[in-house]
């Protein structure tokens, strides 16, 4: 096992509500764009999520990792539905997006275990 998802998952949520204490108008910017990114609309938040994971793989982002992968299980992606996601990023990232695939199939496999 390369990383421990859920740990950094919990560990950043730690980290962002001091981030939110610390520049709450910032903070409250970011949701709104985040809660409007989400939003059901032609595409549905499954597939947000996967494109989400897909642009963490390339920019190579372990916490995005986690977050995008948690909340695209929670939307109900399968685990071939990422994996042909992650195909994709692997093919636009090249070598370093493999490593960051193999990483973003570890965390589903290990949020998917929960």
């Amino acid at each position: 096992m390369l990383h421990d998802y859920p740990e950094i998952a919990r560990d950043l949520t730690e980290a962002i509500g001091k981030l939110r204490d610390g520049i709450p108008e910032t903070m409250a910017g970011f949701s709104a764009l985040a809660k409007a990114a989400t939003a059901d609309g032609v595409l549905d938040p499954k597939t947000k999520e996967l494109v989400a994971i897909g642009i963490a793989v390339t920019a190579r982002c372990d916490g995005c990792i986690a977050f995008h992968t948690k909340a695209a299980i929670r939307g109900g992606a399968t685990r071939e539905e990422l994996l042909e996601t992650l195909g994709m990023s692997i093919y636009m990232g090249g070598g370093p997006s493999m490593v960051y695939a193999a990483e973003a199939l570890t965390a589903f496999d290990q949020f998917a275990a929960d």
